[in-house]
């Protein structure tokens, strides 16, 4: 009887301990509204929210969701395209952007990237537009 109700419980208890998956490992305070900032892209969640930081310092990543560019989203046909094609183009590498207003847990940010509009760069390389949130 022990050995079975051990058997039973075993799984559930390994369940009950997991540790939940985070949607994102962005933890930074936001910019408020008109501030200028910058960092290296440390995370691209989809094809138009990224996080920007100090390595290894998650707890200080912003995130971000651009401003200039409507992605489909990752489930919808181009989604895990406009994805990759984003992770391509910064991760590793520097932004400069102003914040705008935000969007439940992140900063609307227009952001470039050597001087170019970040938006731009998505559209030059070919990703097509089409979001929930596309004007």
């Amino acid at each position: 009887m022990h050995l079975r109700l051990r058997t039973l419980l075993l799984p559930v208890l390994l369940v009950g301990w997991a540790t939940p998956a985070l949607a994102d490992p962005c933890e930074g305070k936001l910019p408020a509204p008109g501030t200028r900032f910058s960092g290296v892209v440390r995370y691209v969640g989809d094809g138009d929210s990224l996080c920007v930081g100090p390595a290894r310092q998650p707890e200080r990543w912003i995130e971000i969701r651009l401003a200039d560019f409507y992605a489909r989203e990752l489930n919808a046909p181009g989604g895990r395209e406009a994805k990759r094609v984003l992770e391509t183009l910064t991760r590793g590498r520097t932004l400069v952007c102003r914040a705008g207003k935000r969007s439940y847990d992140r900063v609307v940010a227009r952001c470039t990237l050597g001087g170019v509009a970040l938006g731009d760069r998505l559209r030059a390389a070919g990703v097509a537009e089409g979001g929930r949130g596309r004007r």
